[in-house]
């Protein structure tokens, strides 16, 4: 492995045993090498670092201990990265497949940042279908105003245009970081791969309207009050059609 491996895959992690397995499964299992997998644990008392203990490789550092939520745990995470390009693979998520990262890694130039489609998938690990936002072809900051079309698990970016997470949103914080990396973003590449599998777990109603209230003032920050509002009267029509057609959410 190179002083500074190609990509720093980042999990953050709390009482989340059984989920990690399976993620540190994904990661031992990709047919390129040139990685270091950091894990942050929150303070697990579920034998997560017993898990972590005997899981070297493909764990390259861990450390747990108690943090102030999800994107603290990421930013120590950031904190920590010596890879070329950062990747979150949270517990419970999983790569698509076991030559994705060589797939990506291959790619013709150097951008800073590549991105691709999201599987979704149940408890059981049954493919439900692509994420209902769907990734496109062309991909700059801009065209968040619409939702967070690309999932952070299928989302590499370069540690030196990557800022932290803005620890003033807890539940959306990633949409903002999103648009911020885009933002410095001057090579934006589409790998047209479908790089990780994202179960879905759904929010309870009262971090849904928290989610909510989040997006909202990322979006006004970012574009401006009056593109915000008309949006918002778009998303019921879309919501809609969408359903008409597929048949969920």
């Amino acid at each position: 492995m190179l002083s500074q491996p190609f990509i720093s895959i980042i999990t953050v992690t709390y009482n989340a045993r059984d989920a990690l397995a399976v993620t540190l499964k994904s990661v031992a299992a990709q047919t390129f090498s040139d990685y270091e997998y950091l894990v942050i644990d929150g303070g697990s008392s579920d034998g997560t670092v017993e898990l972590l203990k005997n899981s070297c490789p493909p764990v390259s550092r861990w450390i747990s201990e108690k943090d102030n939520g999800l994107y603290e745990a990421m930013n120590k995470g950031i904190g920590m990265a010596k890879g070329k390009y950062l990747l979150f693979l949270n517990a419970g998520d999983y790569f698509y497949s076991s030559d994705v990262l060589e797939k990506i890694a291959g790619l013709p130039g150097e951008a800073d940042v590549y991105y691709g489609q999201t599987m979704i998938v149940d408890s059981t690990g049954k493919e439900l279908g692509l994420r209902r936002l769907k990734a496109p072809e062309h991909l700059c900051w801009k065209n968040l105003l619409y939702g967070m079309l690309v999932c952070h698990q299928s989302f590499l970016v370069k540690k030196e245009i990557a800022p932290l997470y803005d620890l003033q949103y807890h539940i959306t914080s990633d949409y903002d970081w999103m648009i911020r990396c885009l933002k410095k973003s001057s090579a934006t590449v589409y790998t047209g791969l479908i790089i990780s599998s994202f179960t879905d777990g759904g929010l309870n109603k009262k971090r849904m309207f928290t989610g909510l209230k989040e997006r909202f003032l990322i979006m006004k920050k970012h574009f401006g009050l009056f593109k915000t509002l008309c949006v918002h009267l778009y998303f019921p029509f879309r919501f809609f059609f969408y359903y008409l057609r597929h048949g969920r959410v």
